[in-house]
This record gives structure tokens, C-alpha cells and sequence, in this order.
């Protein structure tokens, strides 16, 4: 088991990792829309805060040898489930063609007021 770690995404905001890799197996932890350049919630919308986290965990993914490709299971969190739609939009220009098992939850609220936080788990 080894952990992985990239400046391209967020320093995590607590005891963990931004992934572990095991077994032939990347799990990533949940990301929000944090900049990882400055460790803040970027500017916008709801779509910018889902392409922030789309862009967080692709680094993470690159750092521990997968790629949205190969992702397994997903876990999307939404404090509000009317962005549900918008969110199926933005994971489609990640995914494509390719569609992993998944799970949507709603949740009353997430870290540093984010509306959108997603884990996964892949082969790597």
C-alpha cells in the first residue's frame, strides 16, 4: 500500500490522503472545489465548483497511474439535489462513453461550504 500525493489538487484538509493506492486499486478521497494553488474555494457557480473537483481528482488519478477511464465506483455528494441534472451534464464531458457504478447522496452540507464533493475508487 503506498499513498499518493500531487500538487496538482488540494492538500488534504485533515488527517488522510489524497489517495491510497493497494492492490491494484487507487482510492481517491472525496474532493471539493478547492484551488490547489491557493488551498481556497474557487469563484463561481455550481458548474465551476464541479469541474474544479473534476479537474482535482483527474490529477489525482494521473499521480496514481489511472484516469477517469478507469474508474470503478464513484460517490457524488450534493447539498442540493435540484443541481443533480447539471452535475450528470459535466460528469458526462469526463466520462464519455465510459460509465462506472455510482451513487448520489444528499447531504445538508459538505466542508468550507462546498455544494458538490465526489470519491472514487479505480484501477491503477
Amino acid at each position: 500500500m503506498d499513498f499518493v500525493a500531487t500538487s496538482g489538487a488540494p492538500k488534504a484538509i485533515g488527517p488522510y490522503s489524497q489517495a491510497v493506492r493497494a492492490n491494484g486499486l487507487l482510492f481517491a478521497s472525496g474532493q471539493i472545489a478547492l484551488d490547489p494553488a491557493s488551498g481556497n474555494m474557487v469563484n463561481g457557480d455550481f458548474p465551476a465548483q464541479v469541474r474544479r473537483v473534476f479537474d482535482n481528482l483527474a490529477a489525482v488519478l494521473r499521480e496514481g497511474g489511472s484516469g477517469f477511464e478507469k474508474v470503478t465506483r464513484v460517490t457524488v455528494y450534493l447539498t442540493d439535489l435540484t443541481n443533480f441534472q447539471t452535475l450528470n451534464a459535466i460528469y458526462a464531458e469526463y466520462f464519455g462513453d465510459h460509465k462506472p457504478a455510482r451513487s448520489t447522496v444528499g447531504v445538508k452540507e459538505l466542508p468550507r461550504g462546498a455544494q458538490v464533493e465526489i470519491d472514487l475508487i479505480a484501477l491503477a
